[in-house]
C-alpha cells in the first residue's frame, strides 16, 4: 500500500449568524474570500483560499450554543495550523473574541484556543521548528 498525501480540505459547520460566522473567520484569516453559496435552497458559503475553506451553513432553526465537553460524543474543535499566532490572536481579540485558555507557549509550537459566537472552539498552532519529529513531539 503506498503512503499518500492527505490534508484537510474543509471543515462544514453550522452556525446561528451566517454573516457572524464568515466574520470571524475572516478576522482569523483576512486572505479568505467566499468561492462560492447559496441562499435559493439552504443558506451557505463556502470561505477560503485556492487550498482550503470552511463551509459554513446557516441554521434553520435557533439552537443554544455548543456546550463544550471533551467527555461528550462530538468534534471538540478544529485546529489550523498558522504562520503567527500572535497576528491571528490580535486580530480575534480586537473583534472581541475571548481566549478560552491562556496561551500555550511550548519549546516545538505555540497554541492558541478562541471560539466563535456558537461557542465553536478553534486551535490556531505556529510550529517553532521544521522538523518533524520535534513537531510532533508530545514533551516540553
Amino acid at each position: 500500500m503506498k503512503t499518500q498525501k492527505i490534508y484537510l480540505e474543509h471543515a462544514n459547520i453550522t452556525v446561528n449568524n451566517l454573516k457572524e460566522g464568515i466574520q470571524f473567520f475572516q478576522t482569523a484569516f483576512p486572505h479568505f474570500k467566499i468561492r462560492g453559496g447559496d441562499n435559493e435552497t439552504r443558506e451557505w458559503v463556502h470561505l477560503g483560499d485556492d487550498n482550503t475553506y470552511i463551509a459554513i451553513n446557516q441554521a434553520e432553526i435557533d439552537v443554544k450554543k455548543n456546550e463544550k465537553n471533551y467527555d461528550k460524543i462530538g468534534i471538540n474543535h478544529i485546529g489550523f495550523v498558522v504562520q503567527d499566532v500572535e497576528e491571528i490572536a490580535d486580530n480575534l481579540l480586537s473583534k472581541g473574541y475571548k481566549r478560552d485558555y491562556p496561551i500555550q507557549i511550548e519549546k516545538f509550537r505555540i497554541r492558541d484556543y478562541f471560539t466563535d459566537a456558537d461557542g465553536n472552539e478553534y486551535e490556531f498552532v505556529q510550529y517553532l521548528s521544521d522538523k518533524t519529529e520535534e513537531k510532533n513531539s508530545y514533551n516540553n
